[in-house]
């Protein structure tokens, strides 16, 4: 299974987008150099405010540009980096992979995947009605997350658009992954 970085983006200051880049630099154990959310204890605000030291799930955020292109069928235009993404991918299915899939991206950088994001509000102030079209619910009553997965970065390297993503699934049995 692989498929192709096709965006990186960072952003060294909080803000709900991230600027486009030619590359980015993963740093083992702590995330896209120069980025708002690296480091080895969360960043994102609302997990500081529960507790600050708590392990950094979320160093690597990755988007599969799928759906971009279902968000626009629903009338909504959304861009690589635009919800907060670090890499974005085309042609791997990154909801369906199992917690612990090490993603191999370009010749170097290796991340493990830790979990969806949990998408919150700020989706509805970049767009109305944005957050319904990335967080709904199955036939079954479930809730769906689609805003793509976390990762934190197993060995650092340089990642660039065109770089090759190579999936190496955990071994059996498979635990889906859960928000994280």
């Amino acid at each position: 299974m692989s498929g192709t970085v096709t965006v990186v983006s960072s952003n060294e200051s909080y803000t709900f987008t991230k600027p486009n880049r030619e590359s980015v630099t993963l740093l083992t154990g702590l995330g896209v150099e120069g980025d708002v959310h690296a480091g080895v204890t969360v960043k994102h605000r609302s997990r500081v405010a529960q507790d600050p030291t708590q392990p950094n799930l979320r160093q690597v955020h990755l988007i599969h540009e799928e759906l971009f292109d279902e968000l626009r069928e629903a009338g909504f235009e959304v861009a690589p980096g635009d919800l907060g993404e670090n890499v974005t991918t085309r042609g791997i299915d990154l909801l369906a992979l199992p917690v612990g899939t090490l993603l191999h991206l370009g010749d170097e950088a290796v991340v493990e995947v830790t979990g969806l994001r949990n998408p919150c509000l700020q989706i509805d102030n970049f767009q109305d009605g944005l957050l319904k079209q990335v967080v709904g619910r199955d036939e079954a009553g479930n809730i769906v997350r689609k805003a793509g997965v976390m990762s934190v970065v197993a060995t650092g390297g340089t990642v660039r658009p065109g770089d090759q993503v190579r999936v190496q699934l955990p071994a059996e049995p498979h635990r889906p992954l859960e928000r994280v």
